[in-house]
């Protein structure tokens, strides 16, 4: 007892400072002494008080800082110094309140005796959840670095379908131009005019030709109906009968049948592979002659082609045919007379043309020539015209493609689409769901988000992709952590639903909570490896 009388002298002041500096962050610590005169100085420099008057619990400076220990000063705050945890501030007013605040594990807020120190056990179980997550962050970062990887791969790729489609699109224009052209001028030609044309030896001799192939086609495809059949019967017949005891009739027809199809005899199986290479270098023999019968045709069309490309080949519009080669024609040897505007200077043209018009005019008076009044026959020009249909379809398609792909290719080269690195491509039209009450509730990333019945019954959609966190600036993570669903089915004397997705970190395409707000408003929390950003150096060490 008398040992620590003798150290209170010796620890007063030591306690003192330390009641003086009771919720000052450290930070400030330096600026809490007093001067030599024993003054000391608010920290807004307004006024000096005497050392004293500070955490004397009565408010003297008027930003209320010589009282950090206290709750004198309303516009002051305190410091919990948390040993074993993190430090945290809280406002003046909590302080000596009777309440234990969480924030405060040291329990320095009240007076001693009030609050237990629990910063071990909170410090603890801080650093195990901390640990955790960063586990959790670090297998996600890898994840997100493999949607990254495929993000860039399909860049590449749809810069050259895009490339791939435009060059496309320009070639089935040009073919458009000259299924139009061939069209136009088959619609403008007359009925005996076109009539004629289709009895010249060309176009009759394509005709035959094509008919005598469509027959060939005919009954080349029944013949090997047929030989499918027969084989089949053959096999069966080679599969069932005995070799000890079916006369020799069956016997020749099913050897003749092996012998055609190059099947082992029926019983001897097990000789079969020194009868094929017995007969190996025969079928080389006759391979190789197969080939050298072949080589003495050059044109001749193989099996597969036949079998592959005949059909295209009988779909041709030898209507077509004809005009352009009539064209072609033209175009090489055609009259002088309505060629010669092409000699002619320009300022002379228009009176050409009308010396011209005169000219007919005057031969079709006189009956010389007979006037071009017959319309065309829709009968002849419908195959020009549905190839000119057929051919702005196939570029409207095309169209269509090549505009999907700009619009993934936009957004993926867009922080405000699928990220500044790409990496929620991949979660495009991925459908994640979460069975809750008598419900499924389903997302599909940037598509739509559904409420399925478990039990049967109307299936409503809580919205359709929006954009993303309207309430963030684009590129920042808070930005990425929230999607916003509208337009969703009308709810009953409502609103149209909408869906709100809060999205954190986790090695998981996952929805792990749905809740009902308001009326129509729902809201779901979700995980996904695209937020996990990797770990940067140090952190885990630092924190643990």
């Amino acid at each position: 007892m008398r040992a620590a009388l003798l150290l209170l002298p010796i620890l007063s002041p030591a306690l003192a400072a330390y009641e003086k500096t009771t919720g000052v962050p450290p930070a400030l610590l330096s600026k809490y002494a007093p001067h030599t005169s024993g003054k000391w100085s608010c920290l807004d420099g307004s006024k000096e008080i005497p050392w004293d008057f500070v955490n004397d619990d009565s408010c003297d400076c008027p930003d209320g800082s010589d009282e950090p220990g206290t709750s004198a000063c309303p516009n002051s705050t305190f410091y919990c110094r948390n040993d074993g945890h993190f430090g945290a501030t809280i406002t003046s007013s909590r302080v000596n309140d009777g309440l234990c605040e969480k924030e405060c594990c040291d329990g320095s807020d009240e007076l001693p005796g009030v609050c237990p120190n629990t910063c071990k056990e909170v410090g603890e179980a801080y650093r195990k959840k901390r640990a955790e997550e960063i586990k959790i962050q670090k297998t996600g970062s890898k994840i997100r670095s493999s949607y990254i990887t495929f993000a860039q791969k399909e860049k590449k790729r749809l810069e050259g379908l895009v490339q791939n489609l435009a060059d496309e699109i320009a070639l089935r224009e040009k073919e458009v131009a000259r299924l139009r052209d061939i069209s136009d001028r088959a619609e403008s030609m007359s009925a005996a005019a076109l009539e004629r044309k289709k009895q010249s030896p060309l176009y009759l001799t394509l005709i035959e030709h094509a008919s005598a192939l469509k027959s060939l086609q005919r009954e080349y495809k029944k013949r090997v109906a047929a030989e499918k059949k027969l084989g089949e019967i053959l096999d069966t017949l080679r599969s069932g009968y005995n070799p000890n005891y079916q006369d020799m009739a069956v016997l020749a027809a099913v050897r003749g049948w092996e012998e055609h199809a190059g099947l082992p005899h029926i019983g001897v199986e097990a000789d079969a592979a020194e009868h094929d290479e017995q007969a190996e270098p025969e079928k080389k023999d006759k391979k190789t002659a197969a080939k050298k019968e072949e080589a003495l045709d050059e044109d001749a069309w193989t099996l597969e082609e036949l079998e592959e490309d005949l059909d295209e080949l009988l779909k041709m519009d030898y209507l077509s045919l004809l005009l352009e080669s009539d064209d072609s024609s033209s175009a090489s040897g055609g009259s002088m007379i309505f060629d010669i505007a092409a000699y002619l200077p320009d300022s002379v043209i228009p009176a050409y043309e009308d010396f011209k018009d005169a000219l007919v005019i005057l031969l079709q008076t006189f009956g010389i020539i007979s006037p071009q009044t017959d319309r065309p026959s829709s009968a002849d020009t419908s195959k020009s015209r549905q190839a000119l249909l057929a051919a702005e379809k196939a570029v409207t398609k095309v169209q269509k493609e090549l505009k999907d792909a700009d619009d993934q290719l936009g957004r993926l080269n867009d922080p405000a689409g699928y990220g500044p690195e790409g990496e929620w491509k991949k979660l495009q039209d991925l459908c994640i769901s979460r069975e809750m009450g008598d419900y499924n509730y389903e997302l599909c990333f940037f598509k739509e988000a559904k409420q399925k019945p478990l039990k049967g019954g109307t299936t409503f959609s809580l919205g359709k992709w929006g954009t993303w966190n309207p309430e963030a600036e684009s590129g920042t993570a808070e930005y990425y952590a929230k999607q916003v669903y509208t337009k969703g089915a009308r709810c009953w004397n409502g609103p149209e639903r909408t869906l709100t997705v809060l999205l954190t970190c986790g090695t998981e395409n996952a929805v792990t909570s749905v809740s009902e707000l308001e009326k129509c408003q729902y809201q779901y929390t979700a995980t996904t490896p695209a937020l996990c950003m990797p770990v940067e150096e140090g952190v885990g060490r630092d924190e643990l």
